[in-house]
C-alpha cells in the first residue's frame, strides 16, 4: 500500500512539475501569456505627424479590439501599449525603451518615423523584439537584412524609380531634376533618382534642396526650370509637396511633371486648397479609399471606424488596418505555442496576401522580409488620388 501510495505521490509530483515547467515557459516569452499578448507601438498622437500616429493606432485599436471580442488568437487578447514620441527622436527612445524593458512587449508594430525607428532599432533588436510595418518607406526598415526587421509595402526608393520610368516613358520625359528635403529621407530619394537615371541613360541635370521647415520655394523652383527639367522627382513630406508644385504652376511653369512618394501620399495633398496640387503625380504602396466608391467591406470598415471614433478614417488608418490584419494572421499560423520564434515563421509563411483595400499582393520568407517592391502610381485629379497604373517595377 505504501509502495502504491508512493507512486501515486510520485506521478503526481511530478505532473505537477511538469504543468509548472510548462507554465514557465509561456511565461518566459516576453509580452505573452495564456490570456494576453502585449504589441508595442511608439508614435506621435500630438506632434506635427499626429494625423498618421492618431488614425493608425486607432485603426489597430479597432481591428484588435473585434478580435478580442471573438475570443483573441488561441485565446490570447490583444493588448496594444501605444506611446506618444511627438515625432522627436530623443522621445521615441525613451518610448521605445519603456515598450522594451517595462512592459516587455512581444512585437514592436506601425512605429511611426524613420529617424525614431533606426534609434530604437538597436536596443529593440538587441532585447529580441520584432519590428513589424513601420510608418515610414525608407529602406532601412528592411535593409540590412535582420530576422526580427519586417517591412510590408514598397520603399520611397522603389516609388521614385518607378515614377521615374513610367513618366520618362509615358509622357516622353528625357530632363530630369530632383528637389528633395536635406534630410537622410531626402538622400533617398536623390539616390533613387540617380540611380534610375543611370540605368535608363538619361540626364540628371540639376537638383536642388530645401529645409523641411521651408515655406519659400521660388528660388528652388526657378533653378530647376533655367535648367531645362521636364521632370522633377521630389523628397517630398506633405506640405513640401504641396508648395513647390503650387510654386511651379503659379509661375507659369506647365510643361514639366512633378512626381512624389508615399510621404506625400496624404489627402490633404490631394485637396489643397484652391486645387493646387491638380495634376501631381504620386507612387505609392497601397489604395486610398474613398467612402462612396468603396467596396460594401471597405465602407463597412469605414463606418465602424467613424462611429467609433468620430472622424473619417485617412491613409493612416488603412495602415493600422493592415498592419493589425497581419498581426492576427501571423499569430493564428504561429500557433497556440506562441514564441517569438514561431511568430517570425508565421510571418514568413505569407503568401499571396492582399489587403481589403485592393493594394499589392504581399509575402515574405526566410530570405524576403519586405512584402513587395510593387509601386502603385496615381495621379491627383479633382482632389482625390486616382491610380493610373500599377503595379509598376523599374
Amino acid at each position: 500500500m505504501r509502495n502504491a501510495a508512493f507512486k501515486i505521490a510520485t506521478a503526481a509530483a511530478m505532473a505537477a512539475a511538469a504543468g509548472l515547467a510548462g507554465t514557465a515557459a509561456a511565461q518566459s516569452v516576453r509580452g505573452v501569456s495564456k490570456s494576453e499578448v502585449v504589441i508595442g507601438m511608439h508614435t506621435d498622437l500630438s506632434g506635427p505627424a499626429a494625423s498618421y500616429g492618431v488614425t493608425s493606432s486607432n485603426a489597430m485599436r479597432l481591428k484588435f479590439d473585434e478580435i478580442n471580442a471573438q475570443g483573441g488568437v488561441f485565446g490570447r487578447k490583444i493588448r496594444l501599449i501605444v506611446e506618444d514620441h511627438q515625432y522627436q527622436v530623443p522621445r521615441a527612445v525613451q518610448a521605445g525603451n519603456k515598450l522594451i524593458n517595462r512592459d516587455r512587449i512581444f512585437l514592436m508594430a506601425g512605429a511611426l518615423g524613420t529617424p525614431m525607428n533606426n534609434a530604437v532599432f538597436a536596443d529593440q533588436l538587441k532585447a529580441g523584439v520584432p519590428n513589424l510595418a513601420p510608418l515610414t518607406a525608407a529602406r532601412s526598415m528592411s535593409e540590412p537584412f535582420h530576422k526580427l526587421k519586417f517591412q510590408t509595402f514598397s520603399s520611397y526608393y522603389d516609388h521614385t524609380r518607378a515614377g521615374i520610368k513610367y513618366l520618362a516613358e509615358k509622357n516622353g520625359r528625357k530632363k530630369l531634376c530632383t528637389l528633395y528635403q536635406d534630410t537622410d529621407f531626402g538622400k533617398e530619394i536623390l539616390e533613387a533618382a540617380q540611380d534610375q537615371a543611370k540605368a535608363m541613360n538619361m540626364a540628371l541635370v540639376e537638383t536642388a534642396t530645401n529645409k523641411p521647415a521651408d515655406t519659400d520655394f521660388t528660388a528652388q523652383i526657378t533653378k530647376l526650370r533655367g535648367a531645362g527639367c521636364d521632370l522633377v522627382a521630389m523628397g517630398a513630406i506633405v506640405r513640401d509637396a504641396i508648395l513647390p508644385y503650387a510654386t511651379a504652376r503659379k509661375m507659369g511653369w506647365t510643361d514639366v511633371d512633378f512626381t512624389s512618394q508615399s510621404a506625400s501620399f496624404d489627402q490633404i495633398v490631394a485637396s489643397a486648397p484652391g486645387g493646387v496640387t491638380e495634376g501631381l503625380y504620386v507612387g505609392a504602396g497601397t489604395v486610398m479609399p474613398y467612402r462612396d466608391t468603396a467596396s460594401p467591406q471597405v465602407a463597412a470598415w469605414w463606418d465602424a471606424y467613424k462611429a467609433k471614433y468620430g472622424s473619417d478614417p485617412n491613409i493612416g488608418a488603412v495602415y493600422g488596418h493592415n498592419i493589425a490584419d497581419l498581426i492576427i494572421t501571423a499569430l493564428d499560423r504561429a500557433g497556440k505555442d506562441l514564441t517569438t520564434e514561431k511568430f517570425i515563421s508565421g510571418l514568413e509563411s505569407i503568401s499571396g496576401y492582399r489587403d481589403v483595400f485592393g493594394g499589392p499582393v504581399i509575402g515574405f520568407g526566410p530570405d524576403k522580409h519586405q512584402g513587395t517592391t510593387d509601386v502603385l502610381f496615381f495621379q491627383i485629379q479633382k482632389a482625390r488620388f486616382v491610380q493610373i497604373a500599377g503595379p509598376l517595377k523599374y
